[in-house]
């Protein structure tokens, strides 16, 4: 729909102007030129409302699949599984997450000490999926604990002078995603009852706040995986309808002015222009991919002469906090199929706690396929201090294989698979296990993407004098 010449688009504008000079309608129905530019402005908008969208959508996926409230907190009794629908999340830490609002007031997150065998690592985020503050050891509560308040947008109340960290949002959306690690031993059980231990309560209500409400998700099926169809534009236009328009904004409003969507009113397109829009969304979707797997756009090669890919994201953007905006522009495509078309909630300060290399290509430099077999070979030296882990992903959802009886195998687990004489470890992904391979298996069935993390990772990995072998079809 998008490769129409400027001949075409200037002959139907023609057509239009001629026949509104003569007192009647346009057209009946939209014009080829209307629906060229709705298009347009659908995929433009999409790209632009990345970030926002795979943020709300973790909300509404609480709220549609586990009855959650705005405030309440999600926690996870054991690690996720392929029935949790979750942009590239890991499969070895439980989850704590939480959609917060200020528009009923401040709030504040009692986030607690670092206990003897769990603390916390995790970000708090806004609408946008800007960082706004870690929290536990690496964050400002340095592992003591802290009482964060978040003022909504514009607010001119009184704030207290001591006892809290205090924060301004641009948005009256904050959401946090905190991953409650174990340590000396901590198990599952203990990450639950650590993430229990979060509060959350209004400012107003702080000399006797009430009780938090948890939602255990392990047990239920769990979606908040974006959707590329005209539902993309609804959940945008949610956010839209409630949050402040921020100046950096305001030439993309004038856009979506264009389709309908406007900051106070309904927004109800026809049918006709329904379809339109969801080209558009479908647009945006095949860009991001696009970039997602196109080398040297949304990730890099990390080790010379090899197919595994690092982030590609400048520097200055971490040093920064990952505001994705530089004093000329907003870093548009770089922060929608650059990083939150497949991942959300990066840190606001880069820590060295973890490493990801993401592996797309076999070693012939073709994509990971969900037909073939494939083998990976993990060294006995691999530079991880704590434990590497290796999870497959879907290459349509970016989330995990849904389905899968199994998402990932990690070191942690070294006890129950089949290790080589040298030491090192072979993982096959495939859609059935190699005979004999069951314990070193993980299933894929579709057209996948690898994450292979390094958790503590150490100098050999970044001076590279370490390599991991890239994944081997097996002939």
């Amino acid at each position: 729909m998008f490769a129409k010449t400027l001949s075409t688009s200037t002959l139907a504008l023609l057509a239009i102007v001629s026949t509104s000079h003569h007192g009647g309608p346009a057209h009946a129905k939209m014009s080829e030129i209307e629906r060229e530019i709705a298009g347009q402005r659908a995929c433009q908008a999409a790209i632009w409302g990345m970030p926002a969208v795979g943020i709300y959508d973790i909300e509404l996926g609480s709220t549609r699949d586990l009855g959650a409230n705005v405030n309440d907190v999600i926690y996870f009794s054991k690690p996720m599984e392929s029935r949790h629908g979750f942009l590239t999340p890991n499969n070895v830490t439980p989850y704590t997450v939480a959609s917060l609002s200020t528009a009923e007031g401040p709030l504040v997150v009692e986030v607690p000490p670092a206990g003897e065998k769990v603390s916390y690592f995790g970000t708090f985020v806004d609408a946008w999926d800007r960082p706004i503050e870690d929290v536990g050891p690496p964050g400002a509560d340095k592992g003591k604990g802290g009482k964060y308040l978040f003022l909504p947008p514009g607010y001119k109340g009184e704030v207290p002078e001591q006892g809290y960290l205090v924060y301004r949002p641009a948005t009256y959306s904050v959401n946090l995603a905190f991953r409650p690690v174990a340590k000396k031993g901590g198990t599952n059980a203990d990450q639950a009852a650590y993430s229990k231990t979060l509060k959350v309560y209004p400012l107003s209500e702080a000399d006797n706040p009430p009780p938090t409400t948890f939602h255990d998700a392990y047990p239920k099926k769990w979606n908040t995986l974006p959707v590329y169809d005209f539902t993309f534009l609804t959940d945008l236009n949610t956010v839209i309808q409630r949050e402040p328009v921020q100046p950096r904004a305001k030439a993309m409003m004038g856009i979506l002015a264009g389709i309908g969507m406007v900051k106070g009113k309904p927004f109800e397109p026809d049918a006709e222009m329904k379809a339109a829009l969801t080209e558009g969304v479908k647009c945006a979707s095949d860009w991001m991919q696009h970039g997602f797997i196109t080398p040297g756009i949304a990730l890099q090669p990390y080790f010379e002469g090899r197919q595994w890919q690092g982030l590609n994201i400048a520097p200055e953007q971490g040093k920064a906090g990952f505001p994705f905006e530089t004093e000329d522009r907003v870093l548009i495509d770089e922060r929608a199929g650059g990083l939150y078309f497949w991942a959300t909630f990066l840190p606001k300060v880069l820590g060295g706690g973890s490493f990801y290399l993401m592996g797309l290509r076999d070693s012939d430099g073709n994509l990971l396929n969900g037909k073939d077999t494939y083998r990976l070979n993990v060294p006995k030296d691999t530079p991880a201090k704590d434990f590497w882990s290796a999870i497959v992903y879907s290459m349509k959802s970016k989330g995990f294989v849904e389905g899968a009886e199994r998402v990932g195998l990690d070191s942690t687990q070294i006890d129950k698979l089949k290790v080589n004489e040298d030491g090192s470890v072979d993982l096959y992904f495939a859609p059935e296990a190699p005979k004999g391979q069951e314990s070193n298996w993980i299933p894929t069935g579709e057209d996948f993407f690898l994450i292979f993390r390094l958790y503590g990772p150490d100098k050999p990995l970044f001076e590279k004098t370490w390599t991991l072998a890239d994944v081997e079809k097996v002939k």
